[in-house]
C-alpha cells in the first residue's frame, strides 16, 4: 500500500486519500447497539482520520463513525471544546476588565 506524501495530501481532497473509499458505507452507520469495532479499524492507521474527525465535529456529524469516533466520543470533544472555548473567552474578559 502507497502512503501518500506530504504533498500528495495536500494537494487532494482528503476524502480522495480515505481509508473508506471504496468501502461499503453501511459499516459506519451500524444499527443501535451493533459493534463498531470493524468501522473503527478501517480508520485505524488512515492518513486522513484527523481530517475526518475534524469534518464531522464541525459540521455537527451526528450519525455514524467519523475519523474513528462514534457519536458519543465525538459528542464528547464537543462538550469539552465549549468548555475550553467559555473558560478562554472568560479568562479574555477578566484581562480585559482588569487591565
Amino acid at each position: 500500500m502507497h502512503e501518500p506524501t506530504e504533498n500528495e495530501v495536500e494537494a487532494r481532497s482528503w476524502q480522495d486519500l480515505a481509508n473508506c473509499l471504496g468501502v461499503d458505507p453501511d459499516l459506519f452507520f451500524p444499527e443501535r447497539g451493533a459493534s463498531t469495532r470493524e468501522a473503527k479499524e478501517v480508520c485505524r492507521g488512515c492518513v486522513v482520520r484527523e481530517d475526518c474527525l475534524e469534518y464531522a465535529l464541525t459540521n455537527g456529524e451526528k450519525f455514524g463513525i467519523w475519523g474513528g469516533l462514534s457519536e458519543r466520543e465525538r459528542r464528547r470533544i464537543r462538550r469539552q471544546r465549549s468548555i475550553a472555548r467559555r473558560a478562554a473567552l472568560e479568562t479574555q474578559a477578566a484581562e480585559s476588565y482588569g487591565a
